[in-house]
């Protein structure tokens, strides 16, 4: 991205390094940050391995906002994001789109493209019901979480 465009996630213009990196759902977030704390809990007669007060509220917040607090149920999810890699790619969805889709469990392609306003760009009837598809599988993990 040039140093002359504005960043702005609604479009997607979020730097060429973070349309490239992997992206994480909230909940994923939250296991790796509670791993990290328990090591840091084990070894806390240490005051340099004190658990720091980011790793703290950082782990409150994700873990507030994880639809998914089962463990298999991450694993369901991440797994169902790999599995359909290929379907998805040729839908021309990005990760990034694909993880705030599984924070938010939307309901609706109305409501997903409400919320990320990139999937707009992709626009056809198509792409819709390919929204349609996701959402139902993720609200699925869910339910059955």
């Amino acid at each position: 991205m040039s140093g002359e465009e504005e960043e702005n996630a609604a479009e997607l213009k979020i730097g060429d390094e973070f349309l490239k990196a992997k992206c994480l759902m909230n909940c994923e977030v939250s296991l790796i940050l509670e791993h990290k704390y328990e090591q840091l809990q084990q070894v806390s007669e240490d005051p340099m391995n004190q658990v720091s007060q980011v790793i703290e509220k950082s782990l409150q917040y994700v873990k507030r906002f994880s639809r998914y607090k089962n463990p298999d149920a991450v694993r369901q999810v991440r797994e169902y994001h790999l599995s359909f890699h290929r379907i998805l790619s040729r839908h021309q969805f990005t990760e990034f789109e694909l993880c705030v889709l599984g924070n938010l469990c939307l309901e609706t392609a109305k409501e997903a493209v409400a919320m990320v306003p990139s999937l707009k760009t992709k626009g056809s009837a198509h792409s819709n019901k390919a929204t349609e598809n996701i959402l139902n599988d993720l609200s699925l993990v869910k339910r059955f979480e």
